[in-house]
């Protein structure tokens, strides 16, 4: 059995992942972003999973968070699910807290990180961007960086699965009630990424869409472009992957 760590746990996607992998037997670590929050857990924590509690936009919290989980058990796998639509945590949360994690927390050789289909409407660019939050960031420009994010690490950690998924337009509190996708598809892809051992699971770089690779916006793959993510990323977070 696995050591699993799912962001965002406690509702959506997140939540049904982490109760799929935990009644699976694995040992799953759920997150919730402030104490309150966490309360929605306690009947997965009652079952067994591990708690661990910080607000993914605030850098001090993600190094907390990472501390914490480094400190433990060694973590096999992390499906960096947690993620914001609007406002000025976009960048902070969807992007610069799954770098953060990637750098700072040792171990974990499977990593899947949640795109989406916007992610084809993002900008290949990274002028301007505001990584500290303090304005409103573009959820599609999010989902392209955190997605050439996975694939600059399948390539430079060849002993790590790096893979980004798009689960789809779910029915969830972020896709709303009429959103016409799948439920049980939109997090399954990232649980048999994160513990199957399907010979298609075990691939490395992949843009996956309900088990299925995809190809992904051309400046996903563009090395140049994933250097200068990561450089920008580490310079503006002061920590290197």
């Amino acid at each position: 059995m696995s050591r699993i760590l799912v962001t965002g746990s406690a509702d959506g996607l997140g939540r049904y992942a982490a109760q799929t992998l935990l009644a699976a037997g694995h040992d799953v670590i759920v997150h919730a972003r402030n104490p309150h929050r966490a309360e929605s857990l306690n009947a997965l924590v009652e079952r067994g999973a591990q708690l661990v509690v910080g607000d993914l936009s605030e850098r001090d919290a993600v190094r907390r968070v990472a501390a914490e989980l480094a400190g433990g058990t060694p973590v096999d796998a992390v499906i960096h699910n947690a993620g914001v639509y609007t406002g000025p945590a976009v960048m902070p949360v969807n992007v610069v807290a799954p770098y953060l994690l990637t750098a700072l927390l040792p171990g974990p050789r499977r990593l899947v990180y949640l795109s989406s289909g916007s992610h084809f409407g993002g900008r290949a660019s990274l002028t301007g961007v505001d990584w500290q939050g303090e304005r409103a960031g573009s959820y599609a420009d999010s989902k392209l960086f955190a997605t050439a994010l996975a694939a600059a690490v399948a390539r430079l950690r060849p002993d790590v699965l790096s893979n980004a998924v798009d689960p789809g337009w779910v029915p969830t509190k972020m896709g709303g009630p009429g959103a016409p996708d799948d439920l049980d598809l939109g997090h399954l892809t990232q649980e048999w990424l994160a513990v199957s051992d399907d010979p298609r699971a075990l691939t490395n770089g992949g843009y996956w869409h309900h088990q299925q690779r995809r190809q992904p916006h051309p400046a996903v793959h563009d090395q140049a472009f994933q250097d200068d993510l990561l450089r920008t990323l580490a310079q503006e977070t002061g920590t290197v992957r």
